[in-house]
């Protein structure tokens, strides 16, 4: 999980206080401010950070944030370090390419270090991130809003391990929390054994177009039923007659359900640029993507009725061709025309009944 630093210095007086108990409840890494006598009433479990600019005497059971604006700067709280300090911590404005190269240097060699930067591209924060991946310190990034933290998270596919915000109210404090928290779980994926295909006749079908690129043993969980799904492949494995798409998923009948984050489903019908949708591995792993495009077009189709070890049935419809294919146990890419009564594949069995995409407890049958 990543982490937060709340700063508390623009909270307004009467907001302080709940935001204060806001980030001790949601157990923030900690909060940062200019006040050490407020910082020094605050439990241990949360780390007090001494903002920059504020006479640091008196100060060692606090984190103190320095502001460091070149090699000298940097080499005065190396120096500091080497010689004890356990949690020396530096904020660097990253204005320029001097800035930067500090940034990636404090970020190698210190304990903590909050970057700030002028201009509002994120490749600068990619080159830090990058520098500091084998650092055993931690690379904070300060954000401006919660639109701007996720996209700090997210940059790299690795972000940085924190973020420091500047709360207004103590629902903002959770919000950043939830936020960071988010990871789509693992998944116990089930075989599924199947009894019987069948050639439907022509009905619409949907390609998934991601802006991912799949690895060569994930999909998507889909299916006709709510409580049961089938691994359907991406297009990373070769085809005669046209080129790789390891972007698309070729997924099902528009009816579809398509599992996704929160364990939360979609009629493939639903599915446009911008949709969240979770891709799956063999051994389980998800991971939240972007739709880029959904392509909805008629084609003919094929039935694939399948039974789980539990004796839960599970149906998939997909397009009746020979390239749509579905995963087995072991990451065995199989083509759905080929299948036989007997064969396995790998799916997913849910508990859940279904209402709007959310699962609810009442009565449902689906056949």
């Amino acid at each position: 999980m990543k982490f937060a630093w709340i700063d508390i210095r623009t909270v307004s007086a009467e907001q302080r206080e709940a935001v204060v108990d806001a980030a001790i409840h949601a157990r923030v890494d900690a909060i940062v401010d200019s006040d050490p006598e407020r910082l020094a009433t605050l439990p241990n479990t949360v780390k007090r950070v001494l903002a920059p600019g504020v006479k640091a005497e008196g100060a060692d059971d606090l984190i103190v944030l320095r502001e460091i604006a070149d090699l000298d700067g940097l080499g005065t709280l190396e120096a500091r370090h080497r010689g004890g300090e356990q949690d020396t911590a530096a904020l660097v404005d990253v204005v320029d390419d001097p800035t930067l190269k500090l940034a990636c240097e404090a970020a190698r060699e210190l304990p903590y270090t909050v970057v700030r930067f002028k201009d509002p591209t994120k490749i600068p924060l990619e080159i830090v991130i990058a520098a500091a991946d084998s650092s055993p310190g931690q690379l904070i990034c300060e954000a401006a809003d919660l639109e701007e933290a996720q996209i700090i998270v997210d940059v790299l596919e690795k972000g940085s391990e924190g973020v420091l915000i500047a709360p207004k109210t103590a629902n903002d404090v959770f919000a950043v929390v939830e936020m960071l928290r988010t990871k789509t779980p693992d998944l116990n994926l089930s075989k599924l054994t199947v009894q019987s295909i069948e050639h439907l006749g022509l009905g619409d079908r949907v390609c998934i177009d991601t802006c991912t690129h799949f690895e060569k043993d994930e999909g998507m969980l889909v299916g006709s039923y709510s409580h049961g799904f089938v691994l359907c492949v991406s297009e990373t494995h070769p085809l005669p007659y046209m080129p790789t798409r390891p972007f698309r998923i070729n997924a099902g009948a528009l009816h579809s359900y398509v599992l996704g984050a929160d364990n939360r489903t979609n009629y493939l019908s639903e599915l446009k640029a911008g949709s969240a949708v979770l891709a799956v591995g063999a051994d389980g792993r998800t991971r939240r993507i972007v739709v880029g495009r959904i392509k909805l077009e008629s084609r003919p189709l094929l039935g694939i009725k399948a039974v789980s070890e539990e004796g839960v049935e599970v149906n998939l419809i997909v397009q009746d061709d020979w390239h749509v294919r579905v995963l087995g146990p072991g990451a065995a890419v199989l083509n759905t025309t080929e299948l036989k009564k007997g064969d396995q594949l790998l799916g997913y069995v849910a508990t859940d009944k279904r209402h709007v995409g959310w699962p609810v407890g009442e009565f449902c049958v689906e056949k």
